[in-house]
């Protein structure tokens, strides 16, 4: 993310957070009182932060990116320093302009653009090293052909059992399949990991959950076992699958593009990008932050995936409202949505704008053509959970069965609400800001229904900032 000339919303700031303790403390650092020494300019945003020792900590953030470096010891990224500066900056008071940041600030933002500027001008040769190379450094086409035939022979052995595993599992009839415990499903996981099948491996992980997912477990657990088989046999028949379908199959059993790959041979799509919303998910071993982006001039869907070690947030950090100009090389499938991002270009300066000018809220569509939507990429790609799409002039109100849903007065349609999403903020923040008004709201539509991620506010905000990309936008990564 490029901010040249513009600050962030708190709403913005507020999103990078990686917890909720994080910004509660990040909050109550938000005032000039404990820094000094703070001081931005296009590139980035520092500060001295008084701590409980006698020596301040040294926090700076990279805006293009965002990247940040504190000396508390915090493990969190970004610490509750960081938070609290840049909810100092976006408020724009206690944080003045400079021309150069300290040595301190300065040479740590230098060396981050240095390794960018170093990671770009690698990324084909990075590609070429993932093909495989001969005799002095010379890509080796067939010898990468030959690896990838051997990958693809193991994960179609490992397609083999999982359907033979599938097979005893429905002669012996599912509803045991409780009280057989996870054990069993861990050893079929496992199995897929030495076949080099993560995305079987996920598959297995799942279905190993659903028989403690409550009520009705059964059915969903042979919904989940039927698509797993049209997968496995999709991925042992390749070779009778429209070529689109055929590229689906692969990504979903696991075999991916690596990003360097991708971005060396891809088409890029130059586009400016608001950011529509973002998620945070962890399994214990991993954490995943999905960002989800729409094109101005191309209206097409993004998804950028990033990930962290157990306890670390993803670097990749994008808050929601902003737009981002930028090349997005998107990895093949039936219905492209997820993509790598590429080079990213700095914004012009903000031009003057009325005082109580609102920013522009995303377009969207009607609950019949997001139906469409989904139901189009469900026909690419059978393994489809959802698909994200922008609603506009919906509001949400109670449903049968203690449920929700949003509804459209003007067409008398209405989506049910995700029941998995009872309880969240998300749903909170939705109806709240709704007051029973129509709003517009960004999220994924399923086969359990519409999963909110993002609320624009439907009143006419007053802008503190006129570079702002949007109405102020509620949502992020809870």
């Amino acid at each position: 993310m490029n901010a040249q000339g513009e600050r962030w919303t708190a709403e913005q700031v507020l999103a990078l957070a990686p917890d909720a303790a994080s910004r509660k403390s990040g909050g109550k650092l938000a005032a000039p009182g404990p820094w000094s020494g703070a001081g931005a300019h296009d590139r980035g945003v520092w500060g001295l932060c008084a701590g409980s020792g006698g020596k301040p900590y040294q926090t700076v953030v990279d805006l293009d990116g965002p990247g940040y470096r504190c000396s508390c010891p915090s493990r969190k990224f970004p610490c509750k320093h960081a938070l609290g500066l840049l909810l100092l900056w976006a408020g724009g008071g206690g944080v003045p302009e400079a021309e150069e940041p300290p040595e301190w600030a300065g040479q740590w933002l230098s060396g981050r653009r240095e390794r960018a500027e170093r990671e770009a001008s690698t990324a084909t040769a990075g590609a070429a090293a993932g093909a495989g190379k001969g005799p002095g450094g010379v890509a080796d086409p067939e010898a990468a052909r030959r690896r990838a035939e051997r990958r693809a022979q193991r994960i179609a052995a490992g397609a083999s059992e999982l359907e033979q595993r599938l097979a005893d599992l429905l002669r012996d009839g599912l509803a045991g399949a409780d009280r057989a415990g996870y054990a069993t499903w861990d050893e079929t996981a496992a199995r897929m990991v030495d076949a080099q099948a993560p995305g079987l491996e996920a598959r297995v992980r799942e279905l190993g959950a659903i028989p403690s997912s409550g009520p009705g477990w059964p059915a969903r657990l042979l919904e989940e076992c039927a698509l797993l088989h049209l997968l496995n046999q999709g991925f042992l028949h390749l070779d009778r699958l429209p070529e689109a379908l055929a590229t689906t199959a692969r990504s979903r059993v696991g075999l991916t593009t690596t990003t360097a790959e991708l971005l060396a041979s891809g088409t890029a799509v130059p586009d400016r990008w608001l950011v529509l919303g973002a998620q945070d998910s962890a399994d214990g071993r991993l954490t995943t932050r999905r960002i989800w982006l729409r094109g101005e001039d191309t209206g097409r869907m993004a998804l950028l995936l990033s990930f962290g070690a157990a306890g670390n947030s993803p670097e990749l950090a994008l808050p929601v409202g902003i737009v981002l100009d930028a090349d997005l090389t998107y990895y093949p499938a039936g219905r492209p949505l997820r993509a790598a991002l590429g080079t990213r270009r700095p914004d012009p300066p903000p031009s003057p704008a009325p005082a109580h000018s609102t920013a522009p809220v995303p377009p969207g569509s009607d609950i019949a053509t997001a139906l469409a939507a989904y139901g189009d990429a469900l026909r690419e790609d059978p393994w489809l959970d959802a698909w994200p799409v922008v609603l506009a002039g919906v509001t949400p109100v109670p449903g049968g069965d203690d449920g929700w849903q949003l509804a459209d007065t003007r067409t008398g349609s209405a989506l049910p609400i995700d029941p998995r999403c009872a309880g969240r903020t998300d749903l909170w923040r939705l109806t709240a800001v709704s007051g029973g008004a129509p709003v517009t709201v960004f999220g994924e539509c399923g086969h359990r229904g519409f999963a909110p991620l993002t609320t624009w506010d439907p009143a006419p905000v007053p802008l503190q900032h006129p570079s702002g990309t949007g109405s102020t936008p509620h949502g992020g990564m809870p």
